[in-house]
This record gives C-alpha cells, structure tokens and sequence, in this order.
C-alpha cells in the first residue's frame, strides 16, 4: 500500500521512471503477500480465519485497489480491471466478517477505550475500490464504474464514522504507527471524491457537492495530518515497528490526495502542497525500509525486536481479567 501509493505520487509529479521501479517492488511484495495469503489458508485454516475478521486483513483489499490505480495510469487497463474484480471479489466477505465480529465479539467501546488506527481500514479498502473503480471509468471502461465508485465512496464514509465511533484516541501519543491510518482513510476518501468530481457523469449541482465534498475531506484529512506530526513531536517514537508502514500509507495518501485535487479543481497552491507532502513520504517510506533491514539483521546491529501485531478486535485486557487468568 506504501509503496504503491508513493509510486502513484511521483507518477503525477513526472517522476516516471522512480515511480516505476517503486511499482515494480510494490508489484513483488503484492505477489510474496499473495503467495502467503494462499498458502497460510491452506496450510492453516484456523490461522486464516482467526486473522480474516481483524481489520488488518482488509489491506488485501486496499493494496490491491492501488495497485491496479497504477497500472491504470499506466494504461494497463486489463490488468487493472482484474485487480478491481479481485479486489471487489474478496472486499464483502472480509468486511462483513470485520463488522461482524465487533458486533458479536467486541465489547462497545466506552470513553478512554477503544481500538488502534487499523479500525479505520474498513474505510480504507472500501474507498480504494471507489478510487479504482473512478480511475478506469476516467480510462474509459465504462460509465457504470463511475456510479460504482459513487456508491463505495458513500459507503465508505459511513464506514468512517463507524470506525471513528471506535477508535483510541489515546493512540495519537502512544500508538506505533498504524494510528495514522486516521488521518490516511480521510486522505483517500478526498483522492475518491476528487476523482468522481473528475468524472463527466456529474453536472451542476452534482458535480458542485462532490467538488466541495472533496475540499472539505483534504481540510480533514490535513488537519489530521497537522495533529499526528505533532503528537510524534511531543511523544517521539523513534524505534522501529511493523505498522510504521501504516504511517508511510497515510502520508503518500496525503500527498497524492492533494496533488489530485489540486489539478482537478485547478489551485495551484495544493499542488505545490502535494509535491512537498510527497517528498516527505518518500523520505518516511525510506527511513522505514532502513529500520526494517535494521531490526532484521538482528544480532549486536540489529534494532529491537519486531512486537507482534495486537488483535485490533480483541476486548481490552482490564485488571479484573488479569487476575482472573492469573
């Protein structure tokens, strides 16, 4: 997902032959995840269930959704029209196991609890597929995966406010990297309403909401961009962990986010604004893949070691559950 959104970036920043090498290891990661995906199902089927109704099983979904977004600009549109069926194929089952098991397993969050930033990735996939779905429909491949993408954008905001309902807030100071993805959901919740406002299916008062819809999304998502940097600020985290690919997401999401809007809506300024934020996930996506080489050497050299990822759905560990187990 990092990676693939930063080589959308420098796509739309001219950068066209980095951005291809970064597409081309997003492209390697994408096909080692997937080989793992197929092979941890068969191998260990309760593995796999047991990690297919926490939200981080829904970066399958949304990785997949960028990918196919660049081959798209690419003018692969075969290829990208696979991915949105892959994508598309796997997103209702994931999702409705996700929400399912908060519903049935999770108790409801009270004041001061909650659940860290990967809630939010039930947003995450679902406007991956809208932004997709608006980028082959831009391509030319059908006017219908513009009404598609409009109904995956609407859905995804409310997926938002349901995650936001959720979500830790704490986590801005103590979270490891995935409480970004707060502020990444918004980002690419304006990327999808920028593109559907580029699409022609939309005109007067339509096309004015979703324009405005989509200044109003980037303002948020800014915001949040504002309140996470200065959280790691006032609480800096500087060792290496796995979900620090969470906050590399949201960054290039940001970047590109602005970039989009900014040439959609024709204001300069945020397209200077996007090239800026863009620069700086680059630099984020490059000191996290020195800190993953970093904690895997291991040894004396080697950084600390990688924690295992928490259960986002798992209940809360209160006393009284401690010392009941103990």
């Amino acid at each position: 997902m990092a990676t693939g959104i930063i080589s959308v970036g420098l796509h739309l920043t001219g950068h066209e032959v980095l951005s291809k090498i970064l597409l081309a290891v997003a492209a390697l990661v994408w096909l080692l995840l997937a080989a793992d995906f197929v092979t941890l199902l068969a191998r260990d089927r309760a593995r796999w269930t047991a990690a297919a109704v926490t939200p981080p099983a829904l970066t399958a979904v949304a990785a997949t959704a960028v990918l196919g977004t660049r081959f798209s600009l690419l003018d692969w549109q075969g290829l990208a029209i696979a991915l949105l069926v892959l994508a598309a194929v796997v997103w209702p089952g994931l999702l409705v196991a996700v929400v399912r098991h908060w519903g049935r397993d999770v108790p409801r969050p009270h004041w001061g609890q909650g659940l860290p930033g990967g809630v939010f990735l039930v947003c995450v996939a679902t406007q991956g597929l809208a932004v997709l779905a608006a980028t082959l429909c831009l391509a030319g491949e059908g006017d219908w995966l513009g009404d598609a993408a409009l109904a995956c954008f609407a859905l995804g905001l409310l997926l938002y406010a349901y995650a936001l309902l959720r979500f830790d807030f704490r986590q801005t100071l103590t979270g490891a990297g995935d409480h970004w993805v707060a502020g990444g959901a918004l980002a690419i919740s304006a990327l999808a309403a920028s593109k559907l406002t580029a699409v022609p299916l939309w005109t007067g008062g339509g096309h004015d909401a979703l324009r405005t819809l989509t200044f109003v999304l980037l303002a948020l998502s800014l915001a949040w961009y504002a309140v996470l940097l200065a959280a790691e600020v006032a609480r800096p985290r500087f060792h290496y962990d796995v979900r620090r690919w969470a906050t590399v997401f949201p960054l290039g999401m940001t970047a590109v986010a602005a970039l989009s809007t900014g040439v959609v809506a024709d204001v300069p300024w945020l397209r200077t604004l996007g090239r800026v934020l863009l620069w700086v996930a680059v630099a984020g996506w490059g000191l996290v893949w020195v800190g993953f080489a970093w904690a895997r050497a291991g040894g004396p050299r080697g950084g600390a070691p990688v924690p295992p990822l928490p259960d986002p759905g798992a209940p809360p560990q209160t006393p009284l559950l401690k010392r009941r187990r103990g």
